[in-house]
């Protein structure tokens, strides 16, 4: 891959557009990009990054896409960077604009932009550029498939970041597990692991739970035998999940407690068969005995019933001759009746007619029904002539009103144009006073949106200050709980090291108490142990140490990540802090209060331009329509006049007629009002005399028809008929006791003269309600026979349920032994490869787990390729090995990495290395990583490479070697940035690249001598 030409616009420090030529740079191989701190020089690594995968490099990404955006960047020029490059053999231009926000083309606020990419291919045969795509994820697997490396991996071997592979040298096992894992990828090994501990753990559960549950049925089924009761106790108290032999024990002891049961049941069924005849021959004597008590008693009670009813004889009679009677008054009922409702009637007919008469005026009231009738008649005829008066009475009355809402309304009119008037006289000034604030409006909006322009950068300031100072109160809280992680994880170290120490000292009597009579021994084979060790003072087991060694590793991984979390910190407290500067936030914050102020105050002025507007335009019409409405009035007002005179003189004809017609009353309606009333109560009274005259007729008639009635029915008077009367409730009461009466005696008969009662005689049921005797001892001998048998059935239904319990629970048990013996094979094996992955089985010699062993094989790779450097930057004195020596305690195994001095002779550990032999021994360890990294991406070639600083520790005849072993890699024309602030690297290196930091955005300058 070569880098030919890269330009970045509105990125990162860079407000305008910059473009960097790394063709030119390259000519000469080296080059040198350095400028002072903060002026961009990551930012144009970054800037290569961002086009290749879209994204930056480490804790910079967590930003997201808006801090890419320069802030020196004018708000209409869009982010973007295009990168000119050349890799797997095709030439290549990616351009990718990140999502950003900017000023709406219409109106005010702003808008989103979305991301854009593009991918071109240049056509050499051409000369032109071909696109290809547009889409981001197209573009983004087609540059993964040309570079074969992901974007970890990319800013580790191109953009060389010398601190972290210092840290790789000085590193333990994990860390540099760590970073070979991202690089290489090794997670699905390690994912390997986790499966096998999974599926080990998973596998162990599924055992002890058989176990449990194979222990629970045993338990049981000594409860349903009746265990409970036995002398000898609980059989399997002993045994617990995980013994040897659990199974043949509860399946031994199971056999014979099922046959034992069913012995039981035998003679339980036995003994109840016995109980059952005894019971029913009980129960049948006391069923004989209860018959004849209840014959006697049913004697006894017929005869009391015939003596009462011979005892109520008179009264029956006298209710019998009551019924007749009443019967007989109840044909007489309707002509009573008649005669009743005939005088009510006559009564309130004359008193109708007394309070009709008492209405009338003078003579009128005691006149005739005939001339009452004449009398109406001749009023209804005067009523009939006053209709025409009474329709002009109402017709001045509707003109009245008319002329009133006339008067009114021309009042009204008259007040508006007084108003109208009024008005327009001050509209002049009205409209001028108007068009200001239109003015004034209009004004304030450009100078809102500047000051929002000023905030937002202001405010993107501040939101950085105060991260930095968040960061920074994080960052010593973050070191203070590293050092306690490191201490607890140290002191849980400590600890586990101590009790492995002390079971290790016991693991004789830990074995000896596995041993058995007869079994050979797992460490000396023998079957003969005369003298098994015993667990001295302090012995501690193995879960012990396996609970001292969880504690440990979740101590270490609570340390773990609190380095992380510390480093995370570091890492963004440097973003904020290059970003927002040295400004307190207190005076950033003052500064955007000030602001805010005067942009408040201009967008409500910006704001109000469209009310005023609005108001202008209000005003204007409101004055069309006052004008409109001054001519409106006028023209009614001219009407009402012509109208009103009109009408003044139909109203004085009207009124001469209405004061003929009404006479004396104050008004014609109050007149036909008298005559109205006056007819109604003459035809009342007409008709209420006429209704008298009709009831006087019909009582006479009902008197005749009662006489004739009271005579048929036997009574002599009408008085003595209504007396022998009774209600209807009480006839059905009387005959509903006769109807008793005569049901009584024909039951008592029919009970007399049963069968079952014929050898009865009176004496018989003088003595029926004394007990016998044998009833009495036949219920006491079915109570003993009741109680046999309860007993003798819940005994047959224990052993029955106790044989049904052993039945199932055995078969429940066989069932689970046959289920656990799989499951007890498969965890032996999982827990094997399991051990043998994770590095804690003996078989591993090296204690090396599975991922550990594929970075091992990584590493031996990586220091053989970087040798061949460190051998020349040395003069030939040092040399890159990998070692794969067991680790102490529970570290990681296969991750060492020494260097062999030949001076003398020696393999040291690299963390020994000085201050400048470090670097150049972390430089060569890079470049052999960018070496073996590119053969896995499928060979990929690099021609250009960027080295982080580091340069300032070593020496000038160091620095000259280093140099030279760099400047070596151009001839398979490759090119090599350094990036470093040392100042003889200037000299030394004449191709240079140099950032410039100003106030409007850093710039980029090409210093390259000219050849020729």
């Amino acid at each position: 891959m070569r880098l030919h030409r890269l330009a970045v616009t509105a990125f990162g420090p860079f407000g305008g557009t910059q473009e960097v030529d790394f063709d030119e740079l390259s000519s000469a191989g080296l080059f040198l990009l350095h400028g002072p701190t903060g002026a961009g020089k990551t930012s144009v690594l970054d800037a290569v990054c961002y086009a290749l995968y879209g994204g930056v490099p480490g804790a910079r990404q967590a930003s997201g896409p808006a801090r890419l955006r320069s802030d020196h960047a004018d708000p209409g020029t869009r982010t973007e960077v295009v990168l000119d490059l050349t890799v797997g053999g095709r030439r290549l231009e990616v351009t990718r604009q990140p999502e950003q926000r900017r000023p709406k083309k219409r109106g005010t606020g702003t808008t989103t932009d979305k991301a854009q990419s593009w991918l071109r291919e240049y056509d050499a045969a051409t000369g032109t550029w071909k696109a290809l795509s547009r889409s981001h994820q197209e573009i983004g697997e087609e540059l993964a498939q040309l570079l074969g490396m992901s974007r970890e991996q990319f800013c580790q071997v191109v953009l060389l970041p010398q601190g972290d592979f210092a840290r790789f040298l000085r590193a333990g096992a994990e860390e540099r597990a760590r970073l070979l894992g991202r690089l290489f990828d090794t997670r699905r090994f390690a994912a390997v692991e986790q499966h096998l501990a999974e599926l080990r753990t998973a596998a162990q559960r599924r055992v002890r739970d058989g176990d449990e549950r194979l222990l629970a049925l045993a338990h049981r089924m000594w409860q349903a035998a009746g265990g409970a009761g036995e002398p000898d106790g609980d059989p399997f108290a002993g045994l617990s999940p995980g013994d040897i032999g659990l199974t043949d024990a509860v399946l031994g002891w199971a056999a014979p407690a099922r046959a034992l049961a069913r012995e039981r049941l035998d003679a339980a069924a036995s003994a109840l068969r016995l109980a059952e005849r005894a019971h029913t021959d009980a129960r049948r004597r006391l069923e004989e005995a209860r018959e004849l008590e209840r014959r006697r008693r049913r004697y006894a009670q017929a005869r009391r019933r015939a003596q009462e009813l011979a005892a109520r004889e008179d009264e029956h009679r006298a209710d019998r001759a009551r019924l007749e009677r009443a019967r007989a008054a109840d044909t007489v009922a309707p002509a009573l009746a008649l005669r009743e409702e005939a005088e009510r009637e006559g009564r309130d007919a004359a008193y109708a007619e007394e309070r009709a008469r008492a209405e009338l005026p003078g003579e009128a009231a005691q006149a005739p029904a005939e001339r009452l009738a004449d009398l109406e008649r001749a009023a209804r005829r005067e009523l009939g002539a006053l209709e025409a008066a009474r329709r002009a009475e109402e017709r001045v009355a509707r003109l009245s009103a008319e002329l009133a809402l006339l008067e009114r309304e021309s009042g009204s009119d008259e007040e508006l144009l007084r108003e109208v008037e009024d008005w327009l006289e001050g509209w002049e000034a009205t409209r001028a006073a108007h068009q200001r604030n239109v003015d004034a409006a209009a004004e304030a909006a450009p100078r809102a949106e500047q000051l929002a322009r000023r905030l937002d950068g202001l405010r993107r300031t501040l939101d950085a200050a105060r991260r930095r100072d968040t960061l920074a109160a994080e960052r010593t809280a973050a070191g203070e709980g590293l050092s306690a992680a490191l201490d607890r994880a140290l002191a849980a170290k400590e600890h586990w090291l101590d009790v492995k120490e002390r079971r290790l000292r016991g693991i004789a009597a830990e074995l000896a108490a596995g041993l058995e009579e007869g079994a050979p021994c797992t460490v000396c084979g023998s079957r003969e142990h005369p003298d098994p060790a015993r667990p001295g003072t302090g012995h501690v087991d193995r879960r012990a140490e396996e609970s001292a060694l969880a504690d440990y590793q979740r101590a270490e991984d609570l340390r773990r990540r609190a380095e992380q979390r510390l480093d995370s910190i570091r890492d963004q407290l440097a973003a904020a802090a290059e970003e927002a500067g040295e400004t307190p936030a207190a005076e950033l914050a003052e500064r955007i209060a000030a602001l805010e102020d005067d942009h408040g105050a201009a967008r409500r002025a910006a704001a109000a331009a469209q009310d005023a507007r609005a108001a202008l335009e209000r005003a204007v019409r409101e004055h069309d329509a006052r004008l409109a409405a001054r001519r409106e009035a006028e023209r009614r007002v001219a009407s009402r006049l012509s109208r009103r005179e009109a009408l003044l003189g139909e109203r004085a004809e009207l009124e001469e007629q209405v004061a003929r017609a009404r006479g004396e009353a104050p008004s014609v309606a109050h007149r036909a009002a008298e005559l109205e009333r006056l007819a109604r109560r003459l035809a009342g009274a007409a008709e209420a005399a006429s209704a008298a005259e009709a009831a006087a007729l019909r009582l006479k008639e009902a008197d005749a028809r009662l006489a004739d009635a009271v005579w048929r029915a036997g009574f002599d008077t009408p008085q003595a008929a209504a007396d022998a009367r009774l209600a209807g409730d009480e006839q059905r009461l009387l005959q509903r006791r006769m109807d008793d009466r005569q049901a009584e005696e024909a039951a008592v008969a029919a009970e007399l003269a049963a069968p079952e009662l014929a050898g009865f005689e009176p004496a018989d049921a003088e003595s029926a309600g004394a007990e016998p005797a044998g009833a009495a001892g036949a219920e006491a001998a079915l109570a003993s026979a009741v109680a046999r048998l309860n007993a003798a059935s819940a005994a047959h239904a224990e052993a029955r349920t106790r044989c049904e319990q052993l039945d199932r629970l055995s078969a429940r048990a066989l069932a689970d032994a046959r289920e656990l013996a799989p499951l007890r094979e498969e965890y032996d094996r999982v827990a094997r490869l399991a051990a043998l992955t994770a590095g804690t089985s003996a078989e591993n010699e090296h204690r090396m787990r599975l991922e550990s062993y594929v970075l091992a094989a990584r590493l031996e790779q990586v220091a053989a390729a970087a040798s061949a450097r460190l051998a020349h930057m040395s003069a030939g004195r040092y040399t890159l090995v990998h070692s794969d020596a067991r680790a102490s305690g529970r570290g990681r195994s296969g991750l060492g990495l020494h260097v062999i001095d030949a001076w003398t002779g020696n393999e040291r550990d690299t963390a020994t290395l000085s201050g400048g032999e470090s670097f150049f021994a972390s430089l060569a360890l890079a470049l052999g990583l960018a070496d073996v990294v590119c053969e896995e991406a499928g060979g990929l070639r690099l021609d250009t490479l960027f080295i982080d600083e580091g340069f300032g520790s070593l020496d000038d005849q160091t620095l000259d070697e280093v140099l030279d072993v760099l400047d070596s890699l151009r001839e398979r024309d490759r090119s090599v940035g350094i990036v470093s602030h040392v100042a003889d690297l200037r000299r030394r290196i004449p191709a240079q690249l140099e950032v410039v930091k100003t106030r409007t955005g850093s710039a980029v300058r090409h210093r390259v001598p000219k050849t020729g």
